[in-house]
């Protein structure tokens, strides 16, 4: 299916689904329904046997996707309902049972490297860059599932580079941890990509359900409860602030409150 940004394009190609994040003008920024195409639209590959692989990149070469569209904050009831809602919607990508890909070309920031994170096997430019600076942007949180799902992948002290010092982090640091599966030029990002869904969609499907299934149920137990946490952070003053500050294009005044 094809639509009119900002939308998620999806095209069935034999055994291949192909998502692409479009929003161009926006650095594939999502907005709230495209969220919640995201999530339909894994809901309708997971009940489609002849589905397997999905190969998921964003429209142009600047971004994968660039995080949210901030506007959607404007008025956002203060409290952990967004995280938990977002929750879901990833949830649905992380516990598809055929191999994921992710493509990416430039951004993969935000939302943008939890989507990428939850795939299972990512290739990137060799000048992509990473990251999650909601601490010089927005000053939201992360949910604890999502916050698992990261660490489980790059590890506490690069998490903690990511969101305590908002830095963003290159393509060949990230290759050097086994996060990307390789890095490439953009020229030879898509044949690259082709070359390992053919590969997978070789391969035994059960085998590699079962395998990803368990792996997404052993990083989800045991989450803590951090409610308080979230609602504290999104009904903090210093939330409203860096809504404002981005939308108003100024640097936010973070106050601690």
């Amino acid at each position: 299916m094809k639509s009119t940004p900002p939308c998620i394009d999806l095209k069935l190609d034999g055994p291949i689904a192909r998502i692409t994040f479009n929003n161009p003008t926006a650095h594939n920024a999502l907005t709230w329904p495209m969220y919640q195409e995201l999530k339909q639209i894994c809901d309708a590959i997971a009940n489609m046997p002849e589905i397997r692989v999905a190969i998921f990149r964003g429209a142009g070469d600047k971004a994968f996707v660039s995080g949210s569209d901030i506007q959607q904050f404007v008025g956002l009831q203060k409290d952990e309902r967004y995280e938990v809602a977002v929750d879901a919607i990833f949830h649905a990508l992380q516990h598809l049972s055929i191999p994921t890909i992710a493509l990416i070309e430039g951004l993969a920031v935000g939302s943008g490297l939890l989507i990428a994170t939850a795939c299972d096997f990512r290739i990137s430019t060799d000048d992509a860059r990473f990251g999650i600076p909601i601490a010089r942007t927005l000053g939201n949180c992360l949910s604890p599932s999502n916050l698992s799902w990261i660490t489980y992948h790059l590890g506490v002290p690069m998490v903690k580079r990511m969101l305590l010092t908002a830095e963003l982090l290159k393509a060949p640091d990230l290759l050097s941890l086994g996060y990307l599966y390789q890095t490439t030029t953009p020229d030879a990002i898509a044949e690259a990509t082709e070359a390992l869904a053919s590969k997978l969609a070789a391969l035994a499907p059960i085998t590699q359900k079962a395998s990803k299934v368990t792996l997404a149920r052993l990083m989800e137990s045991n989450l803590p409860d951090c409610t308080e946490l979230m609602r504290q952070t999104y009904n903090s003053v210093d939330f409203k602030e860096g809504v404002d500050a981005f939308l108003e294009g100024r640097p936010p005044q973070w106050l601690g409150k």
